[in-house]
Parts: structure tokens; sequence; C-alpha cells
């Protein structure tokens, strides 16, 4: 793939530059609609250009002059040109592009899922660019391009939008790659500008006659334009080859062969070779197979010849036109003529040079992509060796592209036996790259497809693990089981693989709550774990002891495991490729949550969320931003909780993570409550029961919750409580232990609104089983005494409640228990002790941005004869500054000072898709779309750039 071409005679603008060629003819509509892109993007907002068409219908030619016109108005040109090869390739050559310009590319992370840090890397280089100047990106024949650029053209100009980029993608119609037309998809839902480039008129065509000869084409030679059914390539190629022989006649007008190239100019090509001596035939042929650009020495070794030999040749081949040496690699013009001569070979000579190349390529050490190309053009069979480059760069695709991979991986498996063993491997692969995918139904299907053919035992105890790891990700916990217990009921399986499948079927148990089943398998693997020379092993070991003692609400001690655990994963590198739920950080947070230490929870999510994102650990960001929605929302900051839930879920939709996280909607479902927009908290609602569905154990006190406060804020008392009824009826703290303690009394509140105290004492009995030392006893005594006070109508445990609550700063708690108190002093004769509670707690929603609540409290307080401002209702549109929250402020300044959202994320500490999603907030909130916009309203307004201080 080429990342750049130096070659080009226009000297203004920056970056690379595409090569030019004649005049461009009869485009002056798709050139004035790019003129149009090209302005929109000066203006300070991205836009998004498709060009498609035909082979040799001017494609290259059309991102030629978009280079020229981008350069004259003073753009920076990233340009990306793709062989048929790339689609096999790993790495990224738009990142590659961007790093031969002169942008940041970061140090490649160990770990087997980089497309975020890929994306990342990317996105921060071109905003980078864009900040100093406009940005075009050019990709040609993106039908080749590599699976990890496609990921990147697919999600970045969503994400760039605000920024001065142009997009630019030039592709054949009709392309059959499935992961072109996502990008295809995609790109019309971004609201992508469709350029269709038709075949030219004949009056076109004779111009460009015209503009090759220097001279007005003769009557007979433009009769033989009309055979070129408007393809200016081709009508290019019959004036340069044939103008001034006889041989034009066998041009003629002809029907259409595959992709739109006519069989005279198959012909024509022909009869070109026919006219060269044998070195120039021959080293045209090996050229057409080994790709549209190809090494000299190669295509020696493959004619038995010594390079020198071939110089005649060589020559001769440049001299006809059909080739060029503009670079280290001879390479054709274009692809139509090299198609055209390997199309003319027969079959059966073209699968055995494809053969003999892949062989040859493997021996001198090319590109495993190369290598698997040649050999899927042979169509098999195929070596071990073979075999072995292929599998080699399937893995090299699947951390960037884990979907091409899978791919690649299946259409391998396709040429081997059906018994192979390697075969069974590839597709255990396949599976396992496809459910890291949206493709988690595809995966499930490959793995029921194979299980059925007569399998070896650890070939089947591998690929039923790969399917519990699968549906235990997706939240299927009941179905991982199943595949797990038929796992380990197999005979013979080594003692590594049998481990890996307790071990997971433990972590299993621990999701479905199940504790003394999850004790019971994993027995015997703790101990042993605690003498493994691998660090990774022993402080996975203490993560899930810690969580079976927290389940078991043995608090400080999960407390005190979780602690050492994330200790010793700082000082152990290995131990940060862990899974969640066993990442220590990530736990520690959970535990912490219901600890009185709940201010640490924040900075240790922060600082593990940081530090998985500068490593490039992709797969679990959604789950920091989950774990940081969760604890902001604990502390009352609902704005703060919204926006890690949303940034959560942009970025499982950025790695195609499937299902939506039903606890992040069920985070946003709650905010929405307390703001008092129930449409978007139905909307959400309906998003997480959709996620979860009846399977997912894992998440249902999250849903559950959400869907009976929904219940609760709709006045359906006895739906509430019964919403509840599943999830909390046992007097056991697992279920209880999924949500954070400041939800506890809320279980309790709407128990009893709806008539079933059973429920509610469930949930203190629930709590008495608790075990409670130093770090939460203050917390659990807070809920305990606000449990109490709400079952027994106790002020006294009310106020026992509010000390503390107000010590371990859990705001909407504390609104809470004032809310109660207040309720249970109005029922009595004196009624004005209750308005200090009710005032207080008002001033508490009011600063958590709880607009629902606080309205309620307002009402009440009327009730009492109190009167108070109203609540303050969000306004849209550019008179929107007021209801930017704080933390959106503090970016204000620095998006005026010049700074990328990455340079704000490292300036704030926060992740980089928390700034991402604060901007998307600002633009709809001031009813702009760029920050240009952004910067000058600012600057109206008064608002500088920050200070360096």
């Amino acid at each position: 793939m080429h990342s750049t071409d130096p070659t080009g005679d226009e000297a203004e603008g920056r970056g690379n530059q595409v090569t030019t060629g004649p005049r461009l003819r009869g485009r002056d509509r798709e050139v004035s609609a790019a003129r149009e892109a090209l302005d929109v993007v000066r203006g300070g907002r991205g836009a998004c250009v498709v060009v498609e068409g035909a082979p040799g219908v001017g494609k290259s030619r059309f991102l030629a002059e978009l280079d020229r016109m981008a350069r004259r108005f003073g753009f920076d040109v990233v340009s990306v040109r793709a062989d048929e090869f790339d689609q096999y390739a790993a790495g990224a050559a738009l990142q590659s592009a961007l790093h031969s310009l002169g942008g940041s590319e970061r140090a490649p992370a160990a770990t087997d899922d980089q497309r975020l840090r890929l994306l990342d890397s990317i996105a921060d280089a071109l905003e980078d660019k864009a900040q100093r100047a406009p940005v075009a990106v050019l990709v040609d024949d993106a039908q080749w391009v590599d699976p990890a650029t496609l990921y990147a053209l697919r999600t970045l100009p969503g994400r760039l939008a605000a920024s001065r980029i142009l997009w630019v993608l030039a592709v054949r119609s009709e392309t059959e790659r499935p992961t072109v037309a996502r990008v295809r998809e995609d790109l019309e839902r971004l609201g992508a500008r469709w350029l269709t480039l038709g075949p030219l008129p004949q009056r076109e065509l004779q111009h460009i006659a015209a503009d090759v000869l220097g001279a007005r084409p003769s009557p007979a030679l433009a009769g033989l334009l009309r055979g070129v059914a408007g393809n200016p390539f081709l009508a290019i190629e019959l004036v340069r080859a044939f103008a001034d022989t006889d041989a034009v006649k066998e041009a003629g007008v002809a029907g259409l062969l595959h992709e739109g190239i006519p069989v005279g100019f198959r012909q024509s090509v022909a009869a070109r070779l026919d006219r060269l001596p044998e070195d120039a035939v021959r080293l045209l042929q090996i050229g057409s197979v080994l790709g549209r650009e190809f090494d000299l020495g190669t295509a020696a070794r493959m004619l038995g010849r010594q390079v020198g030999s071939l110089l005649s040749g060589v020559e001769a081949a440049l001299n006809s036109g059909l080739l060029s040496a503009d670079g280290p690699r001879l390479a054709f013009r274009h692809d139509i003529a090299r198609q055209a001569v390997h199309d003319n070979l027969p079959l059966a000579v073209r699968t055995a040079l494809h053969r003999e190349a892949a062989e040859s390529l493997r021996g001198t050490g090319a590109r495993p992509a190369e290598v698997a190309w040649h050999v899927v053009m042979s169509g098999g069979p195929v070596d071990d060796e073979a075999v072995t480059t292929m599998t080699t760069a399937v893995r090299d695709m699947a951390s960037s592209a884990p979907d091409a991979a899978a791919d690649l991986a299946q259409r391998i498996a396709g040429l081997l036996p059906p018994h192979d063993r390697r075969r069974v491997a590839l597709l255990t692969e396949a599976a396992e790259y496809l459910g890291r995918t949206r493709r988690v139904h595809e995966a499930l299907d490959l793995v029921d497809a194979t299980l059925p053919e007569g399998l070896e035992p650890v070939q089947e105890a591998r690929l039923r693990l790969v399917a519990a790891e699968i549906h235990q990700a997706s939240g299927d916990d009941a179905a991982a089981m199943t595949h797990l217990q038929k796992a380990l009921d197999l005979p013979g399986l080594p003692s590594d693989l049998h481990v890996r499948l307790r071990k997971t079927k433990a972590t299993g148990h621990v999701y479905l709550g199940d504790v003394t089943a999850a004790e019971q398998t994993g027995a015997g693997l703790v101990e042993a774990s605690y003498h493994s020379d691998d660090p990774a092993v022993v402080v996975s070991a203490m993560v899930f002891q810690s969580q079976a003692d927290f389940y078991r609400g043995h608090l400080d001690s999960a407390l005190e495991l979780a602690e050492e655990a994330t200790r010793r994963a700082g000082t152990q590198s290995a131990v940060l490729y862990l899974r969640p739920p066993r990442i220590p950080a990530l736990w520690l947070g959970t535990v912490l949550t219901v600890t009185d230490r709940l201010a640490d929870t924040e900075r240790t999510l922060r600082e593990g969320q940081r530090e998985a994102e500068a490593l490039g650990l992709g797969w679990s960001l959604p789950h920091w931003h989950a774990a940081r929605a969760c604890a902001l929302l604990e502390q009352g900051a609902l704005d703060d909780a919204a926006v890690e839930a949303e940034a959560g879920l942009m970025v499982a939709d950025e790695l195609e993570v499937t299902p939506v996280n039903p606890q992040a909607r069920s985070v946003l479902a709650l905010v929405e409550i307390r703001r008092g927009d129930l449409a978007k908290a139905r909307d959400h609602l309906r998003a997480a029961e959709t996620g979860a569905g009846k399977k997912a154990q894992r998440y249902g006190p999250w849903v559950s919750l959400a869907r009976a406060c929904l219940a609760d804020a709709e006045g359906e008392d006895g739906e509430a409580a019964a919403a509840l009824e599943a999830s909390f009826a046992r007097q056991e703290p697992t279920r209880l232990l999924a949500l954070a303690p400041s939800h506890w009394p809320t279980i309790v509140r709407i128990a009893l609104a709806g008539e079933d105290r059973s429920l509610g004492q469930a949930v203190s009995g629930a709590l008495r089983g608790l075990t409670v030392q130093n770090e939460t006893r203050q917390t659990i005594g807070a809920v305990r005494a606000h449990v109490d006070g709400l079952l027994d109508l106790d002020p006294g445990a009310l106020e026992t409640a509010m000390t503390g609550y107000r010590s371990t700063g859990r705001p909407l708690a504390l609104a809470a228990a004032c809310e109660d108190l207040g309720e249970l002093l109005a029922a009595s004769a004196d009624t004005t002790r209750a308005i200090p509670y009710f005032e207080e707690a008002g001033r508490l929603a009011s600063a958590s941005g709880a607009g629902r609540d606080q309205e309620r409290i307002r009402r009440r307080l009327r009730r009492l004869g109190v009167r108070t401002a109203p609540v303050r209702s969000s306004t849209a549109g550019p008179q929107g500054w007021g209801d930017l929250t704080e933390s959106e402020q503090k970016l204000i300044p620095l998006v005026v000072e010049g700074l990328t959202n990455r340079a704000i994320a490292d300036r704030l500490y926060v992740s980089v898709h928390t700034v991402n999603t604060h901007m998307k907030h600002i633009f709809a909130k001031l009813g702009i779309n760029s920050r240009v916009e952004l910067t000058r309203l600012a600057i109206e307004g008064g608002i500088g750039a920050a200070d360096d201080d």
C-alpha cells in the first residue's frame, strides 16, 4: 500500500502529493461539489465525499484534481492508495501516512486488541494537524485498503466532525467486500456527499484524445473511441497505443467483461504484447500475477533469470507504456492494464503462478499479507509453510481488525481438508476474533457449525471455552456455563486448559451471584495460584477471593484483598491485561464505592482508566467508563455521571461491542429520572432491557432498579415494587451489593409505597448479613439507619443516617434521608419541624442537578406554606451558555487556547472520550457544530484562553 506519493508538480500547500495526468474532462459538476466540500472545511467543519465508479472511469484523476485544489487553498493533504493484497495487511496505512508527514505515533502496546489505540493515535494526529491548517484525507482504491484503515474511516469522520478535515474515498462501484460496504453505509449516515463518476460522453472522449495527441483525432479514431464505453482511461490507452497503427481495428465495439472492462481492451493489450520482445512479455505476465507494483528481483526469480538479463525486457515494457518505474518497484500504470494481462493468462497458469509467487515471497520474508493474497488466489492446496504464513497474517491483523482476521481465517480453513487439525484451530480463532465485534451471532453460529465435526476432546474444549467467553462478554452467563461444563466433562484435557475452564466457570458463578458454587469450583485453584511464578495468576486469584468475600458480605477483607491486588498490579505490567472483572483497579473501584472512602473511588478509577487508555487496552474502557458513571452517580454528580455513561457507550460503539452495556444505560435512565425527562429515561431503559434481555443476570439489579424508579416516577407504585421483587426479595447481600449503597434505601421506599413490606424487610435482613468493621462502618451504618427509619417510622434513625451520609460524601442519599425525615415530621402535629429538612433536601437536589427531585420538594414546601423559586428549565440554541455544566465550562478556555481534545484530556487528567462527549454536549447546547464557532462565541462572550498556571 502507498501512504505517500512524492511525485507531482504542485508546490502550493503541504503534504504528500498525487500524480496528475491529462486535463480532467467532463467532471465540472463533480469538481464543483468537491470545491463546496473544501469550502465547508475551510469554514471550520468536517465533511465527507465518496467518489465511486467503474475501473478507469477517472477516480484517481479526480482525486489528483482535488489534491491540487486542496493545496491551493492551504490544506494539508494525506494520501493513501491501496493494492489488492492490502486487504490482508496488518497495521494502518493512514497511520503510516500521517507519521511520514510528521504526525505523532504512539509506541505499540503489548495487547491483543489495539483498535481503540489505533483510532486514538490517528485521531490525535489529524486533530493536531487540523488545528494548524485544514486537512484533506484522500483514500484511493478504498475497496482494497487495509482493514485497520477501513476501521478508522468508519469511525473517525463522526468523532472528528467538528475538526477541519475533509475525508474523500474513491471506491469501485459494487465492490463485494463487506467491510467496505459498511464504511459506505456509515459515511452515508453522516451525510457524506456521493459523487458517481459515470461514462463520459463522446465529445469529452474526443477532447481527451486531442489532449493526448496534441491535435484533433481523425474521424476513424473518433469512431473507435465509441468502443471504450465512455471510459477515459481506455480512451487514453487506445489513443496512445493504436492511433498510428492498423491494429486499432482489433479494439472494435465490444461487450463488457466483469467490472466494466471491454473485451476489446483485453484484445488490444494482447495485441500490444504480441509486438513486444518475449522478455518483456514474460516480465509483464509475471508482474501481473505479483500485483500492480512488483519487485523486479522477485519477478526474475520466478522466471529463473538474473536481474541483469531482464534489462532489455524492462526497457521494452516501459516503452510500451504499460509499466512505469517512478519508484523503487516497477508498477503497471493502471490496474486495468495489469488485470487485462493477468486475465489473458489461462486459469491453470494463473493459479500455478500465484502458488509459485506465494512460495517465492515467503522465502524472501515478504509481508504475510502479500503471501496470503497469493495463496488465496491460487485456490489451494495449501502446504504447511503456507498455512503457517497465513496464520501469521491472521494474527497480525487480529489486534487492529479482528473481523477481517476472522474472515481470512475462515477463508484459509476453507482451503484445508475437512478433518485437518489446522482447520479447526483456524475456525476457533475466527470465532474468537468475531466475538470481539458486533458479529457475535456469527461467532456463535460458527461454533455451532464446527462442534458436530467430530472434534478431538482438546479441540472441542478450546472451542467451547471461546464460546463461553463470548457468552460471558455479551451477558449470557447461563449459556456460558453450559459450554464450560460440557468442556470440563471431556476426557484427557491438559492441565492448563482444565484450569482455564475452571477459572472461567468460577467467574461465571460470581456473575450469577452464586458465591458458594464459585468457591466450590475454585477450590484448590486459589491456593495453587498463590504459589505460581506468574504474577498475573497470583493477582487474579486475589481478585477472585476478594469478589467471593465481597458478595458474601465480608466487606473489609474484600477491600484488603482488592487493594493488595491493585498494588501488585502496579508493579507487574503483565497483570494489566487481565480481563474485566478481574482488572484489580477496576474491581477496587467497585469495592470502594460501598466503603467510607468514596472519594478514593473516583481517583482509583480515573487513574486506572487513564493507564488502560495509554496502554491501548480499548476493550476495557467501556467497563471503566461505566464504573466511573456509577461512582459519580453515588457522589451526586449527575451531569458527570451521564457523560461517563455516554462515553462508555460511544467507546463500545467504536469497538463494535455488543450488546450495549445495560449498566451504563441504567445509569443514564436513573439520571434522566432525577432530571425529570421521563421520555429519555424510558428510551434508556428500553435499550438497557434490550441489552440485558432475560439472560443477563449480571446487570439485572441495575435494570430492575431503573425500571422500578421509572414506574415510581410515573405513579405506578405496585408495578415499581414488583420490578424489584425478583432481584432483591432474598435476605442475602449478593444482589444488593451489585448496587451502590445510596440505592438500597430507595428499594425499601419503593417497596413500602407499593405495600410490599416483606421486600423492605428482606433488604434490612441482607444489610444485617454484612460484616462491617473499620472502613465501611459509617456508610453501612448510615444505610442501615436509613432503612430502619423507613421501616419503623423512626425519626432518630433517619437523623443518624443523615449524620453518616454527611461524613461519607453522598449528597443524594443525604437529600433522600432529609426528605424522608421531612415527610415523617410533616405527618405529625408539628409540621414546622419538617420545613428545614425539605429545604436542605431541595438545596442538595439543586446542587446535584436533580431537577425533578427539586420540583417535587418545592411542591411539598408550598403545601406547608413555604414559597420557593421555580426550578430553572434548560434552554437550547445559542442562548444556552447558562446550561453548560461546570465540567463543560472548564473545557471552553482550553478550546480557545487551541488545545486538541487529547491535550485537553491530558490537562484535565480525564479520558479523551470523556472530553469528546463533553464537546458533543457543548455543541448541542450552543447550537453549533465546530470548534471554530465555539472559539468565536467564547471570545465574543469574553471567555479567553486558560491561564498557564
